[in-house]
């Protein structure tokens, strides 16, 4: 198998596995388990998503190219976001407006970046599934969820901005939120499965 190959079924591979982890930690609320998986996750999708970049034809670079650029700006993010969570959030005493700011379960200034980063993985796999061009029944359907999942740029961008999830902070549990989170993943874990058939199959120059 060549390093092409191999690196993008790898980041199909992390994508499945932390996806479905991401899933499980939610359901039994064990959130610095989620924190960890979601540290990893935009490895992963970084390597899925330049595998099916470099499949990209001529006409189809465009998409291709800001499909991988909008990768490396989510993974920023969204790493950004989740090693604060594992490191100065967990080790340190934070003071009441620290606190308000960096935790994440404060619907702060941390949690509207996480939003940020993950509307910009919504654009990513937009234009990643943009720029494909299906050969058989499982791209066509890689293709599909890829693009339809753009549309999650908008609940993330927008919904922050009109202070919904800023109330929230003020009271509740959390379930319909991380029920919401468990939908997602259920979406998202056949993208992982999907690319890694279709690196399988022998994809990938």
């Amino acid at each position: 198998m060549d390093l092409n190959r191999m690196i993008s079924k790898a980041g199909s591979a992390i994508v499945t596995a932390t996806v479905f982890l991401f899933a499980i930690f939610l359901i039994i609320d064990f959130s610095m388990g989620g924190y960890f998986v979601c540290l990893i996750l935009p490895i992963g999708f970084i390597m899925m998503t330049a595998g099916l970049h470099i499949e990209c034809e001529g006409d189809r670079k465009v998409a291709g190219n800001i499909g991988l650029i909008l990768a490396a700006v989510y993974g920023t993010f969204i790493m950004l976001v989740y090693f604060s969570q594992l490191t100065t959030v967990n080790n340190e005493q934070l003071n009441e407006q620290a606190a308000k700011l960096l935790e994440f379960d404060k619907f702060g200034l941390i949690f509207n970046y996480d939003l940020l980063g993950y509307g910009v993985m919504a654009l990513s796999t937009f234009f990643t599934g943009l720029s494909m061009k299906p050969k058989n029944k499982k791209d066509k359907w890689l293709k599909a969820l890829l693009m339809i999942h753009g549309v999650f740029y908008f609940s993330c961008t927008f919904m922050p901005i009109t202070g919904v999830f800023a109330k929230m902070s003020t009271g509740g549990d959390g379930i319909g939120g991380r029920l919401a989170l468990v939908i997602w993943c259920v979406y998202f874990l056949p993208i992982g499965i999907l690319s890694f058939l279709h690196f399988n199959s022998g994809k990938v120059d």
